[in-house]
């Protein structure tokens, strides 16, 4: 499939760039999606939750009263869970929530997130960026020409350029990435995607 490629004034260039219909226009897999998804902000996670059991909790152990003739329920400590000030009943422990996937899954699931921008028309071709300055204002400007503001965007590099990420890590709705970094959360999650020349030919050598 053919592309309309824009240049850093927001100018539709006079040539068109072609997309391998393998990457960026297959019939897309919710499943394989949600799975990449889940694995993506379950590995986010910390795990470092813990509440105290009875047997970290401080206090005394002695037995509160004697163990019959009260008419009340048997009690051996004030540490118990069921007792206000007593430890946690099977309270959150640290854990890992790592899981892995299958490579070829993860692929396709990338494919699937391009596709779905494909089809809603929220990804865009641009030719490779490279600013001579790192100043916040040369992004603000590249946005602006492509009539993008107070847009959530995801912008894909070929290779790392240090000017055009440090110009954007100020401005809280734009996220930029290299070929070999992004995942499909930051696709889906960007309501407009952004892709330089170089990395559509690095991101399809990639997945295919």
């Amino acid at each position: 499939m053919e592309a309309n490629l824009y240049n850093a004034n927001g100018k539709v260039a006079s040539s068109k760039v072609t997309l391998s219909d393998e990457v960026f226009g297959i019939e897309p897999n919710n499943h394989a999606i949600y799975l990449d998804v889940k694995q993506h902000l379950a590995n986010r996670r910390q795990g470092t939750h813990k509440s105290k059991e009875r047997n970290e909790v401080s206090g005394s152990t002695k037995k509160l009263k004697k163990q019959k003739g009260t008419g009340g329920a048997r009690a051996g400590s004030a540490k118990s869970g069921t007792r206000v000030g007593g430890g946690r009943i099977f309270g959150p422990r640290p854990r890992n929530y790592h899981f892995k996937l299958n490579v070829k899954l993860k692929r396709l699931a990338r494919k699937s997130a391009f596709s779905y921008q494909m089809k809603q028309d929220a990804l865009m071709v641009l030719e490779d960026v490279q600013f001579d300055a790192i100043k916040t204002k040369e992004f603000v400007g590249l946005v602006n020409a492509l009539s993008l503001n107070n847009q959530k965007i995801l912008l894909i590099l070929g290779e790392k350029t240090d000017s055009v990420y440090l110009a954007s890590r100020n401005l809280k709705k734009v996220k930029v990435v290299t070929a070999d970094s992004f995942n499909t959360y930051d696709v889906l999650n960007a309501r407009k995607v952004l892709v330089t020349q170089t990395a559509v030919s690095r991101i399809e050598e990639i997945l295919n």
